[in-house]
């Protein structure tokens, strides 16, 4: 599994021109899933999101977790993420998981 993560103040999603989905203050997730994946490893993961201390205090501080400032989860799939590189010029896309599974 591979995760990107990135703080927003808002977030869109537009699919062929029209708005998929939107958050506020949040997190934008970029996931690939891989083959050798299981449910327990997303739980883990996310248990671990949400406790990510990656948002600033009143003091500015980064002290506070998705939970602290009710914050949103924009998740999009990138089998991209799971890409192969190791041989040639060309990625290979073998280690990511189907669409139906990811």
């Amino acid at each position: 599994m591979v995760l990107v993560l990135q703080r927003c103040n808002s977030a869109f999603v537009h699919i062929s021109g029209r708005l998929h989905s939107s958050i506020k203050k949040g997190l934008v997730l970029f996931l690939g899933v891989e083959k050798t994946d299981k449910r327990d490893d997303v739980d883990i993961i996310l248990k671990k999101i949400l406790g990510l201390r990656v948002f600033n205090d009143k003091s500015n501080k980064i002290n506070l977790s998705l939970r602290d400032v009710s914050g949103s989860i924009s998740l999009i799939s990138q089998f991209t993420l799971c890409a192969d590189l190791k041989n040639g010029k060309r990625p290979g896309f073998t280690k990511a998981a189907k669409f139906e599974e990811a």
